[in-house]
């Protein structure tokens, strides 16, 4: 049923960033080939960000190693502890949610990782299974298992403290409560990001605590967004979403800058190590474009989510957009009624969603970043055309058709 450990292990390596440690590591590999049994791997589910980007498809494809080397994967929607708000990487708390809210983000977050998961041995359970029936005596007998100076490690805790911004109690019980994740379901390994890592050995503190063999810790590396600075968030606007179509997929691919070619084809793509080492030695000896390059890597991150009939269509698209200074046969049309004629660009932009507000559209019309049927917009308070049809284009690939009613 399972590879030899060896191999199991030279792919379980491929692209994580720590295994700890090591030899536990290859000890439940051995026990799980010997007794021809899978081993329980868990990833947490952060349910108050449903919508997945290639930043969580690396550690996705990674529990994804796993199932095709025959272990079992076990998502864990944190339904109850999502009403604690995880702070990890955070300067403050974030905001919590209702069980339903968290319970509706996670059904959403596993149609999406499906995107990336096998349905075979894949399992999702909600934490408020086990913590919800938690009395305030098992809370107290938790608690006495881990001590405040080793929690207030955590590194947002110690610069929330030096800033003297608050810390709530109960975001001292988050890494307590994720740590009884791995105890409830009796993890054998933990996969998380690297901001992560503090929680996860909580949990191997933790199941030592309850008698249980302790949890092998894999963390991946943060995927660094399009902007090729910043970790990839939606907040951020750097991301590419695992839903993306697939020419708005293609087009944010080509804008990673050259420098994160590499680290894209390791974390988000099947290429194997030959193709990789290929890939390294191209990009240092300097003998092939970068922009070759990053086509294949589009035409390969657009393939593994859409299927290799989409590519061409996606890269015609963007030839026709980009290279040719075209137009997209499918804009949206947006119709213009009279009430709505006498608005602002800047006011339109915001009414039509083709930004998040008014103050973003004045940003990227002082920028340069908006056209009207090909000649830029500089004025964020310039009337609409009195034209019957136009196309106004903001950024690279936010395109929308306005006509006016008959």
């Amino acid at each position: 049923m399972f590879p030899p450990v060896n191999e199991q292990i030279d792919v379980i390596r491929r692209g994580c960033a720590e295994i700890i440690p090591e030899e536990d590591l290859s000890r439940k590999l051995e026990l799980s080939f010997k007794k021809n049994q899978p081993l329980t791997v868990k990833l947490g589910c952060d349910p108050s960000r449903p919508d997945l980007h290639l930043g969580h498809s690396v550690v996705l494809r990674k529990l994804r190693q796993f199932q095709d080397l025959g272990h079992t994967a076990v998502l864990i929607v944190g339904d109850f502890t999502g009403m604690i708000g995880d702070p990890s990487g955070q300067n403050k708390t974030r905001p919590s949610l209702s069980l339903e809210e968290a319970r509706l983000n996670g059904e959403s977050y596993l149609a999406q990782a499906r995107l990336v998961l096998s349905d075979e041995r894949l399992r999702m359970v909600y934490n408020s299974e086990w913590l919800a029936r938690m009395s305030f005596e098992d809370v107290i007998r938790l608690a006495s298992k881990y001590t405040i100076a080793r929690i207030l490690e955590r590194d947002d805790f110690t610069k929330r403290l030096r800033a003297s911004e608050p810390i709530s109690i109960h975001e001292l019980l988050y890494p307590l409560a994720q740590a009884m994740d791995s105890v409830a379901i009796r993890a054998d390994i933990e996969l998380g990001g690297t901001d992560q890592k503090f929680n996860l050995l909580v949990g191997r503190e933790i199941q030592r605590e309850y008698g249980i063999d302790p949890q092998v810790i894999v963390t991946t590396p943060i995927l660094r967004g399009t902007d090729g600075i910043e970790k990839m968030s939606k907040s951020l606007d750097n991301y590419i979403a695992l839903n993306d179509p697939p020419g708005e997929m293609y087009g944010k691919t080509l804008s990673i800058p050259d420098s994160l070619i590499y680290d894209y084809f390791l974390l988000t793509t099947q290429a194997t190590a030959g193709e990789l080492a290929a890939i390294k030695e191209q990009l240092d000896s300097h003998s092939v474009n970068p922009r070759n390059l990053k086509r294949q890597l589009a035409r390969e991150i657009v393939a593994l989510y859409h299927g290799h009939d989409a590519v061409r269509a996606a890269e015609e698209a963007f030839d026709r957009v980009f290279v040719q200074k075209g137009v997209p046969d499918d804009i949206p049309t947006f119709v213009l009624k009279a009430e709505r004629s006498a608005a602002t660009i800047s006011q339109f932009l915001a009414l039509t969603g083709l930004t998040s507000s008014g103050n973003e559209a004045r940003r990227l019309i002082l920028q340069g970043g908006v056209t009207i049927d090909g000649e830029k917009v500089s004025d964020p308070l310039a009337p609409l055309p009195p034209d019957r049809e136009f196309i106004i284009k903001v950024g690279k690939r936010r395109f929308i058709k306005v006509v006016r009613p008959e």
